[in-house]
């Protein structure tokens, strides 16, 4: 096996290794968490990432120096015995996503067993597991219960407090929901809970109105003195400064691949650039009214007139034009009323987006087009919906970042985890 050695750190500060680290959601959330007396508790003593793209664009954010780029098969933690605080990471959890059929011998389910050998060799005072709702239901984590409630385990050490968060709670402008798993050593009289949410879904948008809720709150629970959840709107004001490229620009320079051969550096400015989308795409993206989806495309057609210019059925003059009729919509999307209304849909401008996942610049895949524009999101503002700052570094293919993107912890999420984890550990000084 191989492992990194642990850097020295300051008294004080709060140890974190990162496990299935990615681009580092929970590393850039942990650092942008900014305390109210003193500096940043945190500091990173090890992160492990398999994909070579990934593993970079940790290492050109966070330092490549305790940076393991490999299998977590082969690393190894024993040098870090007794050294680290906390233990954060979201196993691989497509295995037991929501989005396919579970299949329990997917190797990447076996992963999760590779994050529990790490702190039982560890042995920190907390670890934290992110992964996909359904991960409650999976033999995976009936065997981590089993194994808190197992005398002799190593994992018999801690207390396991499950709980399913949405993003959109803690002010980033996504309606995420996860499983976060924080597990407590037992030497702490009582375990960690889960941060207290600080925006909700019918929370007040101005002062004044705050003013006047909280007039009307009572102590019965009844009305929220939360600000409201965090629309997207914002993140379109700061996109729509820019112009969208064609395609990625040429690497920046000044800033080495943690692997070899993998394409980079960018900035995430740089990640504003859009799809050659066919004719049909361009058309639906014509069709397609705010806040709508796949459904707006029933019984529309389209054709090109002498300027090779789309012109839908719903426009005058439609009717005068010779050229051949394409229908927009599909047998399946005809028939199907029920389903996902997110498909080919628009984000709503004054409401969080949906989950960014992996493939956010398909709209066929949810929704994912612009609040406006015949276009769907970018790279670029991906990343902001996600939190990442516009200074953060990436490395590798358009499709590499676009994985890092949609597979991250938001970056507030970790900030509000961030928070939390510090109270508590500085409450038992």
């Amino acid at each position: 096996m191989t492992s990194t050695q642990p850097p020295t750190s300051q008294s004080g500060q709060i140890k974190v290794m990162d496990l299935f680290a990615g681009a580092g959601g929970f590393s850039a959330g942990f650092g942008a968490y900014a305390p109210e007396v003193g500096e940043n508790p945190f500091t990173s003593v090890a992160a492990v990432e398999f994909d070579a793209a990934a593993a970079s664009t940790y290492a050109a954010n966070f330092g490549g120096a305790h940076v393991y780029p490999g299998d977590i098969a082969r690393f190894d933690p024993t040098p870090f015995k007794g050294q680290v605080d906390v233990i954060m990471g979201g196993p691989p959890c497509q295995g037991f996503s929501g989005l396919g059929k579970e299949d329990p011998d997917d190797p990447r389910n076996d992963l999760w067993q590779e994050y529990v050998r790490v702190v039982s060799k560890v042995h920190p005072k907390l670890f934290v597991i992110e992964n996909v709702d359904r991960f409650l239901k999976s033999a995976q984590y009936r065997d981590l219960c089993a194994a808190s409630n197992t005398p002799g385990h190593p994992l018999h050490d801690y207390t396991v407090i499950p709980a399913l968060l949405n993003a959109a709670d803690y002010g980033v402008p996504q309606a995420r929901k996860r499983v976060i798993v924080i597990c407590t050593h037992k030497d702490f009289k009582t375990p960690l809970h889960h941060p207290e949410t600080t925006h909700d879904k019918n929370g007040y948008e101005s002062e004044a109105a705050a003013d006047a809720q909280a007039a009307l709150f009572r102590p019965d629970g009844d009305g929220s003195r939360k600000p409201r959840w965090v629309s997207v709107k914002g993140i379109f004001q700061r996109s729509e400064k820019l112009q969208v490229e064609t395609g990625l620009r040429e690497p920046r320079e000044g800033e080495a691949p943690l692997s070899h051969g993998v394409p980079g550096h960018y900035l995430t400015t740089d990640l504003h650039f859009g799809r050659n989308p066919v004719e049909l795409s361009r058309a639906r993206y014509a069709a397609i009214p705010p806040g709508g989806n796949r459904k707006n495309l029933r019984g529309i057609h389209y054709r090109l007139n002498g300027k090779n210019e789309i012109v839908l059925s719903t426009d005058p003059g439609y009717r005068r034009l010779k050229s051949q009729e394409h229908y927009l919509s599909t047998e399946s999307w005809d028939n199907h009323n029920s389903g996902s209304g997110d498909v080919m849909g628009r984000l709503r401008v004054n409401s969080p987006s949906v989950t960014i996942r992996t493939e956010f610049y398909k709209p066929e895949k949810g929704r994912y087009l612009h609040p406006r524009e015949p276009r769907p999101i970018t790279h670029y503002e991906a990343a902001l919906i996600q939190g990442f700052p516009e200074r953060f570094k990436w490395f590798g293919t358009k499709t590499d970042i676009a994985r890092q993107i949609g597979n991250a912890v938001p970056v507030g999420l970790g900030r509000a985890l961030a928070e939390s984890i510090h109270r508590f550990l500085a409450g038992q000084d």
